[in-house]
């Protein structure tokens, strides 16, 4: 079952972000991003943050769960989506204990127009 776009309005909403919480569209489902690192999934209508000391020490003992099969356990945020103020610290503490994402290689096509263009 796809996610709605309202749950992920709401969960902006929630989240008293603003326009750092952005989300993009992946196979059908939603990842979550504040400022430039994915903090977590929308999957099934559920919010899902990935796992880090910061937030479990906000969180006390998160339930865990698989956003989809095969995946790594993620904390499954239901009771902190009415909370906003802790949705907002559990949200910054995470995108603070990530790392920075990696920069994306140039694209192939990319790559070989350039150096066609260096061989003239």
């Amino acid at each position: 079952m796809a996610s709605d776009l309202s749950t992920i309005e709401y969960i902006i909403d929630q989240s008293l972000l603003g326009s750092r919480l952005s989300y993009r569209r992946m196979f059908g489902e939603y990842a979550l991003y504040l400022n430039t690192k994915v903090v977590g999934l929308v999957c099934n209508n559920q919010l899902f943050l990935k796992p880090t000391d910061a937030a479990r020490a906000l969180l006390g003992s998160p339930i865990e769960a698989p956003p989809y099969p095969g995946a790594k356990n993620y904390f499954v945020l239901d009771e902190a989506l009415e909370d906003p103020q802790l949705l907002r610290q559990v949200l910054e503490a995470t995108e603070a204990a990530l790392p920075l994402p990696k920069p994306k290689a140039p694209s192939k096509k990319k790559a070989a127009g350039k150096k066609l263009s260096s061989e003239r």
